[in-house]
C-alpha cells in the first residue's frame, strides 16, 4: 500500500514529539476519535503527558527514545519545530511520519524559509542575509531604516530579534550574530497582522481556515479575532497565499502562515509554523472543525472536514500574570470558554491557557475583555497577581 493511502484507525497509537499545550490539545482531539496517545518529552508532568496513554521521558534529540516512540506508535507527529532535523530524518526511515523532515529543516531556519517562499513566488519583506557586523550598516541603508535583525535559527515570541532605527543600533543588534548568520529585514509598516491555517493530507487533499487577525503585546500573541476585520478580497488573497505555500512545500499536517497586510493592500508572508498554531485556538469552539481535530484527521489520512466559522470569536491568551484573575473570574463569566494547559508553574509571559468568547459583536467582546482589567496586570507576587 502506498503511504499516501495509509489510513490510521481508532485504537491505534499516535506518537507526539513534544508535550506542551499544542500536543495536549492534539491528544484531546485524537482521544475523542478513539486513538491512543504516546508522547515524548523531557518533563514527566508536561501538559500532553497528563492526558497521554504512554509517556517517554527524554530529550527530543535522544535517538534511542525516538526509536522507542516509533516502536509503540502507528503514526508520529510533532507539536513544535525546534526538533533536531537529522534525528527526525532518521526517524522517518524507521517509523511512519507523514509530515516528513524537510518541512522542519525549512521552517526552523529563517534563511531557508525565506528562500523557499521566494522560490514559490510568495512575497516576503525585502531582506538580506548577514554573516558579520560589517555587513549590517550598508544593507540597512539600502533596505531603509528601520530594519529588523533576526537570528536564522531559534527565537519565538519576539526573542532573537532586534529593531534598528538608525546606525546607532548596529552594535546592540550585532550580538545576535554570535548565534550564526542572521536575516536583516525591512520593517514593514502594516495595517494588520493576519494568519491562515491550512491542513493537508498525505494524498494532497487540502482545507483552509478563514483568515484571522492577530494583536500582539510585547511580541507575544495577545488576541486573535476571527474572522479578521479585513475585506473579502483581502481574505481571499490571504487564503490563496496559504494554499500556495502549502502546495509549494508539499506539506502534510498543519501549517500556519503568518502575514502582514499593508495599507496599500499588499500581503507579505512573515513566518511559517508547521503545526497547529496559537492563532487557531479559537477554532475549538468557533469552527465546524478545530485545527487540532483537522490535524489529527490529516496525519491519519481521514477525509478533512469543513472549517467554516460557525460564530465569530475573540481568543485571548492567558499568561502567568493573568492566571489567578482568570480563575477567580470563572463564576462571573458564563460566556467564556476557558482552557488551561496544566503547566506546573505560572510565570510572567508564560502561556498558561487561553479564553475564547463566541460573539455576534466583536467590538463588544473586545470591550468586555478590556474592561475586566485582567489583561492590564503586569506583575506577579508569589505566583499570584499583585
Amino acid at each position: 500500500m502506498s503511504l499516501n493511502n495509509k489510513v490510521i484507525y481508532p485504537g491505534q497509537t499516535i506518537g507526539i514529539i513534544g508535550g506542551g499545550q499544542l500536543g495536549r490539545m492534539m491528544a484531546l482531539a485524537a482521544k475523542e476519535a478513539g486513538f491512543r496517545i504516546a508522547v515524548l518529552d523531557p518533563g514527566s508532568n508536561a501538559p500532553c503527558a497528563q492526558v497521554a496513554d504512554e509517556v517517554i521521558i527524554a530529550d527530543f534529540e535522544d535517538r534511542e527514545a525516538l526509536e522507542k516512540l516509533a516502536g509503540i506508535s502507528d503514526v508520529i507527529t510533532y507539536e513544535f519545530e525546534n526538533i533536531d532535523y537529522e534525528a527526525l530524518k532518521d526517524l522517518t526511515e524507521k517509523a511512519y511520519v507523514p509530515q516528513g523532515a524537510e518541512l522542519i529543516r525549512i521552517t526552523q531556519n529563517r534563511i531557508a524559509e525565506k528562500e523557499a517562499l521566494v522560490y514559490g513566488g510568495v512575497e516576503v519583506a525585502p531582506y538580506e542575509i548577514i554573516t558579520n557586523e560589517q555587513e549590517i550598516g550598508g544593507n540597512a541603508e539600502e533596505l531603509g531604516y528601520p530594519v529588523v535583525l533576526k537570528t536564522a535559527r531559534g527565537g519565538y515570541d519576539g526573542k532573537g530579534q532586534v529593531v534598528l532605527y538608525d546606525e546607532q543600533d548596529i552594535e546592540k543588534a550585532a550580538v545576535l550574530l554570535a548565534n550564526g548568520p542572521c536575516v536583516l529585514e525591512k520593517w514593514m509598516s502594516f495595517e494588520k497582522e493576519v494568519s491562515v491555517i491550512v491542513t493537508r493530507t498525505p494524498s494532497g487533499k487540502l482545507s483552509v481556515f478563514p483568515a484571522v487577525e492577530n494583536i500582539h503585546r510585547d511580541n507575544i500573541l495577545h488576541q486573535t479575532i476571527a474572522p479578521a476585520r479585513i475585506s473579502r478580497t483581502d481574505n481571499e488573497k490571504a487564503v490563496s497565499i496559504a494554499k500556495k505555500v502549502a502546495e509549494t512545500l508539499d506539506m502534510v499536517g498543519t501549517l500556519a502562515v503568518e502575514m502582514f497586510l499593508t495599507e496599500s493592500g499588499g500581503i507579505y508572508v512573515n513566518e511559517l509554523a508547521p503545526r497547529p498554531h496559537n492563532s487557531g485556538h479559537f477554532s475549538i469552539e468557533a469552527c465546524e472543525t478545530s485545527q487540532f481535530a483537522q490535524h489529527i484527521r490529516a496525519i491519519c489520512n481521514w477525509p478533512l472536514k469543513r472549517t467554516d466559522i460557525i460564530k465569530p470569536a475573540v481568543m485571548v491568551n492567558v499568561l502567568g500574570e493573568h492566571l489567578g484573575a482568570v480563575v477567580e473570574s470563572i463564576p462571573n463569566q458564563p460566556d467564556w470558554s476557558i482552557h488551561l494547559y496544566g503547566k506546573d508553574e505560572p510565570k510572567a509571559k508564560r502561556k498558561m491557557g487561553h479564553v475564547t468568547i463566541l460573539t455576534s459583536d466583536i467590538e463588544a467582546a473586545l470591550k468586555e475583555v478590556n474592561e475586566t482589567g485582567i489583561w492590564d496586570s503586569k506583575e506577579m507576587i508569589g505566583g499570584k497577581l499583585s
